[in-house]
């Protein structure tokens, strides 16, 4: 087998994203190694039924794990077909069994059930470092659940809120992301042990005199699997499974890919209130030595979007399996597989370093509540001074016309005038004193009860995620 250098060309999943054990998980090696522990599984179910010798088992189960990749892409390069070589391969490693690998199968028999078995390993991954990320989540919320921010509406200053509630909405969608994985990786199945277009003929024939039908042949192989089979499949198991899992992944690279621009925005300093961590020899620009670029975030977004496009494919894949199988999802799913699952490994580890290092400057927001707080409050006062008895119309538009003159002031760099006007405005200060008008619009107090739905979001999320631990 050729040896890939950086002298070719290589996929940045290789080595630049994702870590290594997801890498393993969808190798070449790995996936033969499935191959031949499935016709290990296939053999030892054969035994049952008196088609196979407990030698044979025993051999085929002692060279299970002899991978001789360089022998088998000799035979590819005769033969065109990957899976028939490795057969030939471990054959070759086995006298007395190679006569029996593969009885009765075909191809999909193998590769599908492998599939599903790295698919479910490949979510088991994803989920660990979602849970990670979620716990982190969690303790941020209730770190910053009563620090007091303002929140933006249309990229503009609304009203405060606080940053522990910023992120439980982020946590939310995680969580539900976290319930979608988990309702989708409990529903992976294999194609099962059908035959060439699913009907189970040649297991039927096979079996006659044995006392074993195909189905119980079936039951047998995937209990040593520990996998389920779809109850109907053609040649390979329905492709609509590849649509779900990758919808599941799309839907955490969404969630990701909101929480990472809402990051790149707070880390704009003209907000300035949140940065990802940077290092202390970090290079932020080749041009520009001050930069403190978001290069982990931006990096979540980028892949992100990658991720979203997956789906797509996958739905392709599904809809056109004509009659009962064509091979033009072949080609793309050696692709798409791994490198959706790379991708989407790459984000979470991402994601848990950023939040992990994830710096909240409070004097940031400080700043900018002192500068847009004033704004946002004053729908408080504008309530309390119908309470009293003022016209809901009249007030609103004093408020408006002098909220206008304060955005005048601000735009020539003058200081904030609001408080004064609004404490001067005779349609007030009849309905209530100047000082209390004043006191009205301090926004520190005007956040409802967002510290405690953010809590009981972070509590939601520790519930839902150890409990299965």
């Amino acid at each position: 087998m050729p040896e890939y250098t950086h002298d070719t060309y290589i996929s940045p999943f290789t080595w630049r994203y994702g870590s290594d054990e997801m890498r393993q998980l969808w190798s070449e090696m790995a996936k033969r190694r499935l191959w031949r522990r499935i016709w290990v599984a296939l053999a030892q179910a054969q035994q049952i039924a008196g088609l196979v010798t407990a030698e044979q088992v025993a051999e085929l189960r002692a060279r299970q794990d002899d991978i001789d990749l360089g022998r088998a892409n000799q035979i590819e390069a005769e033969i065109h077909h990957d899976l028939m070589a490795e057969i030939r391969v471990y054959a070759e490693q086995c006298p007395i069994a190679g006569g029996i690998i593969h009885l009765g199968a075909t191809s999909m028999d193998i590769e599908d059930n492998a599939d599903a078995l790295r698919l479910r390993a490949g979510l088991d991954i994803l989920t660990g470092r979602l849970r990670l990320l979620l716990l982190r989540l969690a303790e941020l919320v209730d770190q910053y659940a009563e620090l007091v921010c303002m929140a933006f509406t249309h990229l503009q200053p609304a009203e405060p809120t606080t940053a522990g509630y910023r992120l439980a909405n982020y946590a939310q969608d995680l969580l539900a992301d976290w319930e979608t994985i988990q309702r989708v990786r409990a529903e992976v199945r294999g194609k099962g042990f059908k035959g060439a277009v699913g009907t189970s003929a040649s297991y039927t024939e096979l079996l006659q005199g044995t006392g074993m039908t195909a189905r119980e042949l079936e039951t047998q192989v995937m209990a040593i699997l520990e996998l389920r089979a779809f109850p109907v499949a053609h040649q390979t198991y329905p492709r609509r499974q590849d649509w779900e899992v990758f919808n599941a992944l799309a839907g955490l690279g969404m969630s990701l890919y909101r929480m990472a621009f809402d990051l790149r925005l707070m880390q704009s300093p003209p907000i300035g209130e949140w940065a990802e961590p940077f290092g202390s020899k970090q290079v932020g620009s080749s041009a520009m030595p001050f930069k403190r670029n978001p290069i982990n975030a931006e990096n979540i977004d980028s892949l992100a979007r990658f991720i979203a496009s997956l789906p797509h494919v996958a739905w392709d894949n599904a809809a056109h399996c004509l009659l009962e199988r064509t091979l033009d999802d072949s080609g793309n799913r050696r692709v798409i597989l791994p490198e959706a699952f790379l991708a989407t490994d790459e984000l979470l580890l991402r994601a848990i370093k950023v939040l992990n290092g994830l710096w909240v400057d409070e004097a940031s927001i400080q700043r900018n509540l002192g500068k847009y707080g004033v704004f946002a409050a004053t729908e408080r006062l504008l309530m309390e001074a119908v309470r009293a008895g003022g016209d809901r119309q009249v007030l609103h538009e004093a408020i408006r016309a002098h909220s206008l003159q304060a955005w005048e002031a601000m735009r020539h760099s003058n200081a904030n005038p609001l408080v004064d006007l609004l404490s001067a405005d005779e349609n007030l200060v009849t309905l209530m004193d100047s000082q209390r008008v004043r006191e009205l619009l301090q926004a520190e107090n005007y956040v409802g009860d967002a510290p405690e739905r953010a809590r009981m979001m972070a509590a939601s999320i520790r519930a839902a995620v150890t409990e299965k631990i």
